[in-house]
Order: C-alpha cells, then sequence, then structure tokens
C-alpha cells in the first residue's frame, strides 16, 4: 500500500449533532469513554498500510489538532510522507458551506500534485467502522474502475442512516445512479463516503468541476460524470454506524457496551490507535457501584453506575445516580443527582440533588461547560 494516500475530508453536516459539536469539529468528538471519533479512519489508514495521510478541516479545527498532533499515536511521524494538516482560506462556517469542499482541495492542490502515490483513498471520519482498506483497493485494481466506492446494503434503519447517499447498481456492481435515504426503502445502499481512484484522476475531476463550476463538493462531482466514468462498488459487510445525529451518537455508544460488537470494531481488522494520555487508575468508593458500563482513567467513582460509557476524570460523588448516559471528561456529577438518558459535555457539572431524565430516543443534552 505504499502507493496509496489517505485524505480524511471534516466538511460534515453537523446540523442534527451541533449541540456537541459547537467547539469542535465532529471527528474532533469523544466516543467510546477514550476515543475521538476521527481515531477510527486514521487507525483504519495506518493498519491498512497507508503512511501519507491529510486531514482536510473546515472551522473548529483546534481539538483537531491538538488530538492529532503530528500524528505519532498514529505512527506517522516521518521524515517523508506523514500526517498532514490543511485549513480551508475562508474563516467563516456559512462561507465554507456556501464554497463547498471542492474550494478547499483547489486551494490545496499542490499537495495533490506534489504527492508520488499512485492512489488515492478519500473518506470522512463519520462513518463508524473497522475496515481493511488493502483489499478495497485490490478490488479496485482488478475492476479497472475510475472510481471505486464503499458500500453497505442496510436493511429496515432509515434512522441510522438518514439522508445518506444510497447507490442503484447494475447486475455487475456498477454504480448506475445516486439518490437519498428518506425512509421510504426497506432494503437500500447506503454510500459510506469512501473513494478509491487513481491520484491523476482526482485532480482533473476537480479541475473539471471548478472550470465548469456545476459542483460545489467532491462527490457531486464524481456523482455527475457517472454516465463518462467507471465507478464500481465495493460491499462492506462488517459493523457500520454513522454519526450524524444525537440519537445515533448515543446509541452507537450504547450499542458498544456489546462486547461482540466491541470486538468487531476495535480488533477486527487492526486496533483501534488514539492520543495516549497519562491518568491514575479509576478509583472506587466502597459505597460505589457499577455494572455493565465503560469507565475511562482518572475517574472518581462514589455513586452507582449502569448501562453508561463514562471519560477520562470524571467525578460521580456519593448518593449519585448515573443510567444509561453519557459522561464527557472532566464532567462532575453531585451528590444526590440522578440521571438517566443524559449526554453530559465536557466540563459539565450538576449540583447536588438534580433529577435529569432523557429517554432513549431523544437523550437529554447539557452542553460544554454548563452547571445546573
Amino acid at each position: 500500500m505504499n502507493d496509496v494516500m489517505g485524505i480524511i475530508n471534516l466538511s460534515e453536516s453537523e446540523e442534527q449533532i451541533k449541540d456537541l459539536t459547537l467547539g469542535r469539529s465532529l471527528g474532533a468528538l469523544h466516543i467510546f469513554g477514550r476515543y475521538r471519533i476521527i481515531d477510527f479512519q486514521l487507525s483504519n489508514m495506518v493498519n491498512s498500510g497507508l503512511s501519507n495521510v491529510a486531514i482536510f478541516t473546515y472551522g473548529k479545527s483546534h481539538s483537531i489538532m491538538l488530538h492529532v498532533g503530528s500524528g505519532k499515536h498514529w505512527g506517522l511521524d516521518r521524515k517523508r510522507d506523514g500526517l498532514y494538516i490543511f485549513y480551508p482560506e475562508v474563516n467563516s462556517e456559512d462561507n465554507i458551506r456556501r464554497l463547498g469542499d471542492l474550494e478547499n482541495y483547489r486551494n490545496h492542490l499542490d499537495y495533490l500534485q506534489n504527492s508520488t502515490q499512485k492512489y488515492v483513498l478519500l473518506s470522512r471520519s463519520y462513518m463508524l467502522c473497522n475496515i481493511d482498506y488493502k483489499d478495497v483497493v485490490q478490488h479496485h485494481r482488478n475492476s479497472g474502475s475510475d472510481v471505486t466506492i464503499v458500500y453497505k446494503t442496510i436493511e429496515k434503519s432509515y434512522d441510522r442512516f438518514p439522508n445518506c447517499d444510497t447507490l442503484s447498481l447494475d447486475d455487475q456492481n456498477r454504480v448506475i445512479g445516486i439518490g437519498k435515504n428518506l425512509g421510504k426503502e426497506e432494503r437500500y445502499n447506503v454510500s459510506m463516503e469512501m473513494y478509491v481512484m487513481k491520484r491523476e484522476r482526482l485532480i482533473k475531476i476537480i479541475e473539471s468541476a471548478i472550470q465548469r463550476g456545476d459542483a460545489r463538493f467532491l462527490k457531486e462531482a464524481i456523482f455527475q460524470r457517472l454516465p463518462e466514468l467507471k465507478v464500481s462498488a465495493y460491499r462492506f459487510n462488517g459493523y457500520l454506524s454513522c454519526i450524524q445525529t444525537i440519537n445515533n451518537y448515543f446509541e452507537t455508544n450504547m450499542e458498544l457496551l456489546n462486547t461482540q460488537l466491541c470486538e468487531e470494531l476495535f480488533n477486527k481488522h487492526g486496533p483501534i490507535y488514539t492520543k495516549v494520555m497519562d491518568a491514575p487508575s479509576t478509583y472506587y468508593s466502597e459505597d460505589s457501584y457499577v455494572s455493565n458500563s465503560l469507565v475511562a482513567n482518572g475517574c472518581i467513582i462514589e455513586g452507582k453506575v449502569e448501562n453508561s460509557i463514562i471519560h477520562r476524570d470524571v467525578r460521580i460523588k456519593k448518593g449519585a445516580v448515573v443510567r444509561n448516559s453519557i459522561l464527557l471528561p472532566y464532567v462532575t456529577v453531585s451528590e444526590a443527582t440522578n440521571l438517566n438518558y443524559v449526554i453530559l459535555d465536557k466540563h459539565a457539572t450538576i449540583t447536588p440533588r438534580k433529577m435529569l431524565f432523557g429517554d432513549q430516543s431523544n437523550p437529554f443534552v447539557i452542553k460544554k461547560n454548563m452547571v445546573l
């Protein structure tokens, strides 16, 4: 895979998860106790042998930059190639949405032109999976296609992939049409927004779309060229979740308490790496009780925790009860507090004797730094 480079495109829709992305990009959102969402695509690429990886950011880049740093935790702190982070040349999120991601690709076209790899693999961060890209690239080579799109066949699950692109395929697995998941089909092929093509092909698509002015986003440029390009599809059969909404974020965290699903996501084609944080072991008092929960290091647990995800450096005080909830780093839950189906963002504080209840389909969100 020395002849393949990777790009993680963070121009992702955050409208339905904005309460958790007010001060960070979606890729920087904490998940599963000690990870960030972007860790999965970075790890997939590294585990597949890629050594030239770029992250294209779109505003709110500070958290991503602090998290990935030089890329050393993924083995990407290299003298040759390694990890690159590119920023948009406009600083208004409204302008970024208006101009689309093609403008960012054009502004950093020299990165593509100066890279030496023959192929490029593009992905988003919000499609969570553990995938072997070596198999995807080999499929692309064997098919003789101009572009290969990774997809998964989904049945009766609109809420997990709302408004995602869907692919219509012929009997040769060639993409012949594009649609949107509107919840009307019981079975559909959801695009995982992962594309493989030759680097020179990508450059031509970008330049052509900019010149013609017929697309704002790279995927639009690809889809509009279906009649003139051979676009094939690669079917993925493993675990997949799309983190586009508060509900999807909550459900994905909760279902990973299932050890079988957890093993598939974190180890199937290689481990998921993240930034290493030095923290002491979690302290559990004699009065504490923890059941079916994931608790990260550095916490102080003096209350009761059930079916929950507890991130680093969380304090749950005596008499507090936390059920079916997600607590991000540096959260404090005070005495005699009762939480059920709640998401507490980073540095949130719940004062004594509060009762906060959401439900499984609509968890209650406390924003970053709030005191309640």
